[in-house]
This record gives C-alpha cells, structure tokens and sequence, in this order.
C-alpha cells in the first residue's frame, strides 16, 4: 500500500511541475523571466471550471480521447518503479502492457481527432501515429536487453535492483539503451527536435493540432495526461541513471523526484539548443535510433 501511495502522490503532485522546470530552462537561455514554475498547475486548474464546445459532428470517440489519455497513465505508472520504490503491480511480460496501455492511449487520441472531420487534425494523427510506430521496436529491443540482463519479463525486476551489477558488466549496452529511451521520450511526448510543443503553425504541429477542437475539462485531461505521460517514460530513465538504493524511503523518494527535476532540466537544454527537425528527417532519426537499440543488444550477445 506504500508503493501505491507513494507512486500515486508523486505521479499527481509532480508531474505538472516538469513542464515548468522545462518552460523555466527554456526562458533562461533566452533570456527571459519566463512563466513560474507552477504555470502548468494553474493552466490546468482554469481548464477543469471552464465549460465545454463540443462539435455536433462528433461522437462518443471525442470524449474518450481525453479519458483514456489521463487513464492510462496512472495505469501505466503502477507498473514501473520509481526509483528504488518497486512497483505497485508486476507480473511476467508486464512489460507488453506497458507499451500497449500507451498504444490503445495513442489509438484513441488519434480517432478523437479524426472524429472531428477536420483535415489538419487527421494530418497531426497520421504523423503522431507514424512515429509511434517508428519509436515501438526502439522500446522493445531496449526492454529486450534489460530483460537479458535481469533474467526476468517484467519492469519491476528488470528495472530493480540488478541493474547496479548490470552497469558493471555491460555498460556499452546500457549507455545505448539509456539514449534510446531518452530519445523515446522525446518523440512520445512531442519535445524538439521532433515536434514543439509551442507552435501555432498549423501545418507543422503534431500532438497539438490533434487537440484543437478539444476545450474545458477535456482539454485539461489532455494537458495532465502528457505531463503524466513524460513523467512515466521519464521515470523510465531516471531508474537507469540512478540505479541505487539507500533503503531509506524518503531518502529515496527524494533522490527519485530529484533524479525527474534534472530530466526536466535536461530536455530543457536539448529543447533549447536544438531546432526541429525537417519532418522528413525524424524518421531517419528514428531508424537510426532502432539500429542502435538493436546494436546494443547485439553487444550484449556477442
């Protein structure tokens, strides 16, 4: 019941604050004050008391969008360690669930946005869909390798413990599979270089311009579901990074929320430094990151 509720606690309280820490980097390098860190905080709290505009066009699939988008992730988060905290939920090949929770997620956002007949919107769900299906062999020949190491098919062990002698005996193969996750970040959360997540051009958006017909609570949904999602996947990398234990909790939990805030920081650098990418080159980018997923795992075979 620990795990649980610290898993949750963490997930709802801090997953909105990433998005500040980001915004916030971002604003230093430019110069600015930027946004406080809580912005995200209060955007989404306006959102859940402002009505909603709902097309007359669309159906049941409009609203699911949003539902399942901030479902999922809470889902999801239940099974993956944060940090040295196990995982509330684990079982052999809990590790498929995982990536499919996210996969029937990205399924129905993409209907959502077809649902509206907008032809933009259609545009965002064929890109977001294409590079989804570009970053998933990344994700499994990754989970492959840590599998090999761990000896086991479920998140919880393969990101448990093990991984402390796992960096001593197959470092290469980890150091490829920590960039390979960091990258899957990038794209499934739509950070540059593969999409921004500020634009208003419609022709280059992604994610956002799937969400445009969305409004009031829905889009708040919408808006806590990706903060939750990049605090999942990022959890993800946090627990290769820091792969320790102090047998402590709270000293855990500070060294894991620690570990998230320094994340944040990092895709602020990347976000700030780096363009987007022309969008035919994010596929390029996206092999040549299933090529080296697929590489590490043949260093660890060798």
């Amino acid at each position: 019941m620990l795990e649980l509720f610290l898993h949750l606690l963490l997930l709802f309280a801090l997953s909105p604050l990433l998005l500040g820490v980001i915004g916030k980097t971002k604003a230093l390098f430019a110069g600015r004050i930027g946004p406080p860190f809580l912005q995200s905080y209060y955007d989404i709290w306006k959102l859940f008391g402002k009505g909603l505009v709902i097309s007359r066009t669309t159906t049941w699939v409009f609203r699911a969008g949003p539902v399942l988008s901030l479902a999922v992730p809470v889902l999801a988060t239940l099974l993956v360690p944060f940090g040295a905290i196990g995982a509330p939920i684990s079982f052999a090949g809990d590790l498929i669930f995982f990536v499919y929770l996210f996969g029937l997620s990205r399924f129905f956002t993409a209907a959502a946005a077809m649902d509206t007949g907008s032809s933009f919107e259609g545009m965002g769900a064929a890109r977001e869909v294409t590079f989804s299906c570009l970053a998933e062999p990344t994700v499994f020949f990754s989970f492959i390798v840590l599998a090999r190491l761990s000896g086991s098919l479920s998140l919880d062990t393969m990101f448990g413990q093990a991984l402390n002698t796992a960096w001593k005996s197959a470092g290469p193969s980890l150091i490829l599979v920590l960039a390979c996750l960091f990258v899957v970040v990038l794209v499934e959360n739509c950070r540059i270089p593969f999409d921004d997540p500020n634009t208003h051009l419609e022709l280059t958006m992604i994610h956002e311009v799937m969400v445009l017909d969305h409004s009031g609570p829905d889009f708040g949904m919408i808006l806590y579901g990706a903060a939750m999602k990049l605090f999942v996947l990022g959890a993800l990398v946090v627990r290769l990074v820091l792969p320790g234990s102090t047998g402590n909790v709270l000293l855990d939990t500070l060294l894991f929320a620690g570990g998230m805030l320094l994340l944040a920081v990092l895709i602020g650098v990347v976000e700030s430094i780096m363009a987007r990418l022309r969008l035919l080159r994010v596929p390029q980018l996206l092999v040549g990151t299933l090529l080296l997923s697929f590489f590490s795992l043949i260093l660890l075979l060798r």
